[in-house]
């Protein structure tokens, strides 16, 4: 069952006119209980800008949301609407994505007219082989700074309307963590994004964390048992096809990267497809409260791969405004699109 299947022809918007959802449609919406959604946001570097599209539609359209799972670039989205909705409704949580990834740009274009960095090949080639303890000794990572100007993490942990699932990966032991609203602080978030070849490790009570993508991108299963919602979009931003064989280094490394942040949703999505059909086997509900809930569970999928042109070959790491804004216009297309379903 799609999301907002057999709507009359009347009540679709036009995705490419960027007309926004009619109140008709959202009374159709709601009368499915579908208005209230939960979203699992994927990490990956400034393909993040996509998601930011997916959520600036959605949030135009008034959908609301219930639980939003997120790692790395997903986990960034995710904190920076729930400070938007504590702060000032679906209006400000749109305004402080732009304000984010423009922020996000601008570092972008500060470090690539570093010496350093600037032909954007040196970090690139030295660091799988140089520790960031060795060339960033001071850990200086301009997000922190982005992150503190533009989120309120005071209202997230206390005032937003949303529940959070923010993972990050335990060096110690591969584990995932699982940081909710009252828990999360920059750290987390910063923890959340590490990539260890980049950035330190980010120390959360003592514990060393990295990027949380690679244990899960994003969090799908704890998502599932904290919805209450029965709709759950998956926005997925990471690749997972590739039609040319890598030869050379630099696109055998992206493509090993794309492989290791798609494989844990991958596995997600494919058990949680046998354990919903096991639940509806016998053509009735569980008596578990997971079980109630993969009865009811409506899965949906935007995947950035299937709407923006060679995205495969594009690098997470190029965050020029003209790359970020084409992202962000396609999630927003591909969002329109999916409410018309």
């Amino acid at each position: 069952m799609t999301f907002l299947a057999n709507l009359d022809d009347q009540l679709t918007p036009d995705p490419e006119a960027g007309e926004p959802v009619t109140p008709s449609l959202l009374d159709a919406m709601a009368r499915r209980g579908t208005k209230r959604i939960s979203l699992a946001l994927q990490g990956g570097g400034a393909f993040g800008a996509f998601t930011w599209g997916v959520l600036d539609r959605l949030l135009e359209a008034k959908v609301s949301f219930d639980t939003v799972s997120g790692a790395s670039a997903g986990a960034m989205n995710a904190v920076v609407i729930a400070s938007g909705l504590a702060s000032g409704g679906a209006d400000e949580a749109r305004t402080g994505l732009e304000r984010f990834w423009r922020k996000v740009s601008k570092a972008a274009e500060r470090a690539r007219r570093t010496p350093f960095v600037s032909s954007g090949t040196v970090l690139a080639a030295i660091a799988p082989r140089i520790s960031p303890y060795q060339f960033n000794p001071f850990d200086l990572n301009p997000l922190r700074d982005i992150l503190v100007e533009e989120v309120d993490f005071e209202a997230v942990r206390v005032k937003a309307p949303i529940r959070l699932l923010i993972g990050a990966t335990r060096v110690r032991d591969g584990a995932l963590r699982i940081f909710r609203n009252g828990a999360i602080t920059p750290e987390v978030v910063l923890a959340s994004a590490c990539l260890p070849h980049l950035h330190q490790a980010v120390a959360i009570d003592g514990e060393p964390h990295w990027d949380g993508g690679y244990a899960a991108n994003p969090p799908l299963m704890q998502l599932v048992n904290a919805t209450r919602a029965s709709d759950l979009l998956v926005v997925q931003v990471i690749p997972t096809s590739h039609a040319e064989l890598p030869t050379t280094s630099p696109e055998i490394d992206k493509r090993l990267g794309q492989i290791t942040f798609s494989n844990s949703l991958q596995k997600d999505l494919e058990a949680l497809s046998i354990m919903t059909k096991l639940s509806r086997a016998e053509g009735r509900a569980s008596n578990s409260r997971l079980g109630r809930k993969l009865h009811r569970l409506q899965l949906h999928r935007i995947a950035a791969e299937d709407h923006v042109d060679g995205l495969s070959g594009m690098s997470i790491a190029n965050a020029e405004w003209s790359v970020l804004a084409h992202l962000r216009d396609q999630g927003r297309a591909a969002a329109a699109r999916w409410l018309m379903h």
